[in-house]
């Protein structure tokens, strides 16, 4: 008993200190675990908060990615809708450009002046649009201009070919008026022929205004019968009045130029007493200046504003190309046919106010064109006569005449190579009495005035004779019928 009291102590102590080894190794593992638990979690910390800033990174670099996709997503708004508004603009001018810019287009290519619109917003629709809706202006604007220069020369063509079967009438008209006058003593006749000669310059003046031929020729013919062979072909003739103030009575056109120059002249004379009061006179004075001559006619009209005295201007200056449809409706062509005959022939046109209240026109025949014809050609006797100091100018009468009725240069004969010109005489109480041709006397025996009336008649027709020599025929197939 007493050993096993003496063991149970021991034993109880080295159970103790087994215990105590025991708790002591488990401090330690546990003290061990704890340090490695407190490592991962000062890892996890760490990982943590690298994950963090990772996120906060991450996040950052997704909103400013957002924020710039949001800043292109705008972007592509604006440029939509200003894409969308290029397009309305473009719409518009396009629509401005077929109902406005075309139609003035069109306008301004016969009226110079007439304005064009231009865009609707200028810079709106962009450089290239702008350039391509120009392109398209200048486009349709050469097309107009081609289709225009097409019609109107097949307009031209079609009234060169009209006139001159026109004319081919009259100058027969012309022939039988002659051949009835030899036949009848009726002075009805000579007003047949007065209004066939004035159909006749109108059908010349339609065919020098579609490029023809004015359709007669002359030998060199004197400046004052060229001017009184214009005064016939005009129906105020009564009022024109001519002052011969040449020099050399016998100063003369050139024979390529005659014709054309009393073409132009009659056409201004028509001018002039058209469009002045049917009671005023018309002025017209020949001059002969150190280089060629002058014709200047006066009237006392209505006169022109600065646009119709431009417009006058610039086509007594002979542009190279005048449309049949500048000239109005009805077209005024005396202005458009003496400047293109003053062109084409070498003399000039020029217009300006007149000091009697209306206008003036000079036509300057230049040295090239004049001459002097030779004392053995015989100068017609209606042909105003030179003003010489105490006496008046004016056209001579022809005894035996009815007194307003137009009459024919007798001269020259059909021994001479001169060529007639077509006279009409004034009413014998509106001539003026000159030294060189006396008044006819106030009584006269049927006898005398059938006796001048056959010598009217005789005079008539050698003058004619002597021009059917010379006037040619119209020119063949230029306008004919195919």
């Amino acid at each position: 008993m007493t050993q096993i009291a003496l063991l149970a102590p021991a034993a109880v102590s080295a159970a103790a200190l087994a215990g105590a080894g025991v708790m002591a190794r488990a401090r330690q593992r546990a003290t061990r675990r704890a340090a490695a638990a407190e490592e991962r979690l000062a890892r996890c910390e760490e990982h943590a908060r690298t994950t963090e800033a990772g996120l906060a990174h991450s996040l950052h670099l997704s909103e400013e990615h957002g924020r710039a996709v949001g800043a292109r997503l705008a972007r592509s708004e604006a440029d939509a809708q200003d894409a969308r508004d290029r397009i309305r603009a473009l719409l518009a001018e396009i629509g401005h450009l077929a109902e406005h810019r075309l139609p003035a287009a069109a306008m301004a290519l016969t009226h110079p002046t007439a304005p064009v619109p231009a865009l609707l917003e200028p810079g709106r629709v962009g450089e290239d649009a702008e350039l391509a809706l120009k392109a398209v202006l200048d486009a349709s604007a050469a097309a107009v201009l081609g289709e225009r220069d097409r019609v109107d020369a097949a307009a031209r063509a079609t009234m060169r070919g009209a006139t001159s079967k026109i004319q081919t009438l009259l100058y027969q008209v012309q022939s039988l008026v002659q051949q009835l006058q030899h036949e009848n003593d009726d002075p009805r006749l000579l007003e047949v022929d007065f209004r066939n000669e004035v159909a006749l310059r109108r059908i010349q003046t339609v065919a020098v205004l579609c490029e023809a031929w004015p359709g007669l020729a002359r030998t060199d013919s004197p400046l004052a019968e060229v001017v009184a062979g214009a005064l016939s072909r005009v129906p105020g003739y009564p009022r024109i009045k001519v002052a011969n103030h040449l020099r050399e009575p016998r100063l003369a056109v050139v024979a390529r130029a005659a014709e054309p120059l009393a073409v132009a002249v009659a056409e201004l004379l028509a001018n002039a007493t058209a469009y002045s009061h049917p009671d005023t006179e018309v002025p017209v004075t020949l001059q002969q200046g150190g280089r060629g001559a002058l014709v200047v006619i006066d009237d006392s009209g209505i006169g022109m504003d600065e646009d119709q005295l431009r417009r006058a201007r610039r086509l007594l200056a002979g542009p190279p190309k005048v449309l049949l449809t500048e000239l109005g409706n009805p077209p005024k062509a005396g202005f458009a046919v003496a400047g293109g005959l003053a062109r084409q022939y070498g003399f000039t046109c020029h217009i300006e106010p007149s000091p009697y209240g209306g206008m003036r026109t000079i036509i300057r025949i230049p040295a090239a064109l004049v001459t002097v014809v030779d004392s053995e050609q015989t100068l017609s006797i209606l042909a105003p006569q030179p003003v010489r100091a105490g006496t008046a100018a004016g056209p001579a009468t022809v005894p035996g005449a009815v007194p307003g009725a137009p009459v024919l240069a007798a001269v020259p004969g059909p021994d001479t190579d001169g060529l007639p010109s077509r006279r009409r005489r004034r009413p014998q109480h509106q001539q003026p009495v000159t030294d060189d041709v006396p008044e006819p006397p106030a009584g006269r025996t049927p006898e005398e005035a059938a006796a001048r009336w056959h010598a009217l008649q005789q005079g008539t027709g050698s003058g004619r004779a002597a021009v059917a020599g010379t006037a040619p025929t119209p020119v063949p197939n230029e306008g004919a019928d195919q």
